[in-house]
C-alpha cells in the first residue's frame, strides 16, 4: 500500500483529500503543527518558526502533497500578512526539500498546490494556459515562487506536479458558503463589473486531479485545476440564485466599495482569469462536474 503525506491536511481541501486517498486504498499521514488532528490518520510534527520537521515523515512515504499555506482570503493584506502568505508556502516547501534523504527516501513524487492567481488580476477574454508566464502582481509572484520550490524537487530527480487551483466549491465551506448567504437572503448581486471570470472547481474533481497526479507518472509540471465551463462572477452568482429560485436584480456591488472593505485583497473579487483546462483533460482526466449547474445540484440540492 503506497503511503501519502499531506501538509495542510486540516484545511478544506486537505480534509476531503485525505478521505478520498484513503478510500482509494492509500495509507495517509498528515504533517501538522499539533500532535493529534485525527486518530484515523498518523500525524507527524513540524514547526516552521523553528525550522524543525520530523524527518521520518518525509523519508518514509511514497508521495508528498503540499497544501500548507495560510488562507489568502482570511484577512486584509497588510505587509506582515503578505509576508506570512509567502513564507507559509515557500519556507514550508523548502523545509521538506532540505530534509529529504535521497539515499534512503522512498519519495516518488512531490505534488504541490498553486493557484490560478498565477495568471494575475485580469478582466480580458484571454484564455490562460500552463505555458503562460506568471503575473507581476502579488498573487502571481506568490504562485511563481511557490512553484519554484517544486522545480527544485525536479532538479533532484523527483517528479513534481503543480496544481493551479481555481475557486474550490464545497458544501463544507469556502467560497460557496459565503456566496450562499446573500443569495438565500434574496439580495444576490454581482461584484464590480461582474464580467470578471470565475475559475471554479468542485472539491471532488480537485481531489480526483491530485489522485491522478499520484498515479499518472506522465503528469509533470503545471496543470490548471478548473472546470472546463467558463463563467463570470455575474453568471456564477446568477446561476446559484436561479438554482435556489431566488431573485437576482440588485445593482452590482461597486468596485470602490469592495476596495474600501478589502484593500489590496479586493483584486481577488474584482478580477479573474479565464483559465483553460485543456491540459488536464488531455492527460485523460474526466471531470465529474464539468458544468456549474451539475455541481450545484450535487452540493446544494
Amino acid at each position: 500500500m503506497a503511503k501519502v503525506l499531506i501538509t495542510g491536511g486540516t484545511g478544506l481541501i486537505g480534509i476531503h483529500l485525505r478521505r478520498a486517498l484513503q478510500e482509494s486504498g492509500y495509507e495517509v499521514a498528515v504533517l501538522s503543527r499539533t500532535n493529534k488532528i485525527d486518530d484515523e490518520f498518523k500525524t507527524y510534527l513540524w514547526d516552521l518558526d523553528k525550522n524543525e520537521i520530523d524527518k521520518k515523515a518525509i523519508n518514509s512515504v511514497d508521495y508528498i502533497i503540499h497544501l500548507a499555506g495560510v488562507n489568502i482570503a482570511e484577512k486584509r493584506w497588510t505587509s506582515k500578512r503578505k509576508q506570512l502568505i509567502l513564507d507559509s508556502r515557500i519556507k514550508s516547501g523548502e523545509l521538506i526539500l532540505n530534509n529529504i534523504d535521497r539515499d534512503n527516501s522512498l519519495l516518488k513524487a512531490y505534488i504541490t498546490a498553486s493557484g490560478t492567481g498565477f495568471y494575475g488580476a485580469v478582466t480580458s477574454d484571454q484564455i490562460f494556459s500552463e505555458g503562460d508566464s506568471a503575473a507581476s502582481d502579488f498573487l502571481g509572484q506568490v504562485c511563481e515562487k511557490w512553484e519554484q520550490v517544486a522545480d527544485q524537487f525536479t532538479e533532484k530527480g523527483i517528479r513534481s506536479v503543480k496544481i493551479r487551483t481555481g475557486v474550490v466549491i464545497s458544501r463544507q465551506g469556502g467560497a460557496l458558503k459565503k456566496i450562499l448567504v446573500p443569495v438565500k437572503l434574496g439580495i444576490a448581486s454581482a461584484i464590480g463589473s461582474g464580467n470578471q471570470y470565475f475559475p471554479w472547481i468542485h472539491i471532488e474533481d480537485l481531489c480526483g486531479i491530485y489522485i491522478k497526479a499520484i498515479e499518472d507518472t506522465k503528469m509533470i509540471g503545471a496543470y490548471n485545476a478548473a472546470a472546463p465551463e467558463y463563467v463570470t462572477n455575474r453568471q456564477f452568482t446568477q446561476t446559484i440564485a436561479r438554482h435556489l429560485k431566488k431573485p437576482f436584480w440588485f445593482p452590482n456591488i461597486p468596485s470602490f466599495a469592495i476596495r474600501i472593505l478589502f484593500g489590496e485583497m479586493s483584486q481577488m473579487l474584482l478580477y479573474g482569469s479565464r483559465v483553460s483546462s485543456e491540459k488536464v483533460l488531455n492527460s485523460g482526466f474526466v471531470f465529474k462536474y464539468p458544468k456549474l449547474q451539475e455541481a450545484l445540484k450535487q452540493l446544494i440540492g
